[in-house]
């Protein structure tokens, strides 16, 4: 399942990443690595605020439907 349709709250494991290379690599600096654990804070507008390695980051809906958890 996209992270974008998880729901908030819930603390996820990363199972893969889609995109080009250049996304994964972009999402990978900000944390978001397969095995690592990411957690919904909250979901406006399409756009969510997630917490991954004791960071909080926002990600808009199109990033998020590339971490599958």
């Amino acid at each position: 399942m996209p992270l974008a349709m998880a729901e908030p709250g819930v603390e996820l494991y990363i199972k893969k990443i889609g995109g080009r290379d250049e996304v994964r690599q972009h999402l990978a600096q900000l944390g978001f690595v397969i095995g690592g654990m990411v957690k919904i804070i909250s979901a406006i507008g399409g756009n969510i605020i997630v917490q991954v390695k004791e960071s909080r980051i926002a990600i808009s809906r199109e990033m998020a439907m590339k971490i599958i958890v």
